[in-house]
């Protein structure tokens, strides 16, 4: 998303996310000749004699870290469950996902988000013991679209992903490159008007910031990469005056892996169970009885790597 729709959101912390976030450690490194910046968050109740899950969650465009951790209320997941969290920070509020759109500036730079995100994971793993078979890579919007891209280009270190609000973009559709399974839940709003549903143009502001394949079309060449079955069953699993969501599930996939698709039956771009942060005529409404965290972490947890 463009800065513009998640300025709402950047003075709204409670004394009790003031807290969570003042437990959350900022992080630089060196990534070529550029200097990266992350916010890393040890939950409370990670061991430090086992080695903890790690989950990425990127931002969406004109985003921020600290932003999205108030947003997801990831951090307060991990305190409770155990796991480590890292919220990087994009350049200029923005992230390459291969869309290849001008309209970005990490696109239009040419930046190698990869190879931050690679060294990012090197940089927590030397300072907290992680289990490589549990790195998990969440976002929104375009951090959604770029969760796709770490996935397809480290598949062999990246156990699962999770994008909500954003479907594979188009290149990486067309040049499909992932080499090692990696589980996938695909979370998407029927009315999305900034990255619609069924694929297509993405537009913010009227501005054309290039193309993304459907939700449904997402999924299923997921499916195809980890030779699950041929069709998902569906099972409609809640429902109320927001939004109702129906589960589509493909089975028998290599190695443990799972492919999900949560339809989310009016829903706009935004984070299940977050805040309205514009009108619904601008982002669509949210699907206030859904928990994002809750729902991904779960996800997560039950797909290790193979």
């Amino acid at each position: 998303m463009l800065a513009v729709l998640w300025i709402a959101l950047t003075g709204c912390a409670t004394a009790a996310d003031r807290e969570v976030l003042a437990a959350t450690e900022l992080r630089k490194l060196d990534v070529g000749t550029q200097q990266r910046s992350y916010r890393l968050h040890v939950g409370r109740g990670v061991d430090a004699a086992r080695a903890a899950p790690l989950v990425l969650v990127f931002h969406g465009g004109g985003g921020t870290p600290e932003q999205i951790e108030r947003e997801s209320r990831f951090s307060e997941l991990a305190d409770r469950e155990g796991f480590v969290v890292a919220y990087p920070a994009g350049y200029r509020r923005s992230w390459n996902d291969g869309r290849d759109s001008d309209a970005v500036a990490a696109q239009r730079d040419g930046v190698n988000d990869v190879a931050f995100v690679n060294a990012l994971i090197d940089d927590v793993a030397a300072h907290v013991r992680i289990d490589p078979r549990r790195i998990y890579a969440t976002g929104i919007s375009n951090g959604a679209m770029f969760s796709h891209r770490v996935a397809t280009a480290l598949s062999q270190r990246i156990a699962a992903i999770a994008s909500v609000a954003g479907g594979l973009p188009k290149p990486l559709l067309a040049h499909f490159e992932a080499r090692s399974p990696v589980s996938v839940l695909v979370v998407h709003g029927t009315l999305d008007p900034l990255v619609p549903y069924a694929g297509g143009e993405v537009k913010v502001l009227a501005s054309a910031r290039g193309e993304v394949a459907g939700a449904e079309a997402t999924a299923q060449r997921w499916a195809v990469h980890d030779h699950c079955s041929a069709t998902p069953r569906a099972v409609a699993t809640a429902s109320d005056d927001d939004c109702t969501m129906t589960r589509q599930a493909y089975a028998d996939c290599a190695g443990g892996t799972g492919v999900v698709l949560l339809t989310l039956d009016g829903g706009g771009h935004t984070w299940p169970g977050g805040s309205q942060y514009l009108p619904q005529r601008l982002v669509g409404k949210v699907c206030r009885h859904l928990d994002g965290a809750a729902l991904i972490w779960d996800f997560f947890r039950q797909h290790p790597k193979p």
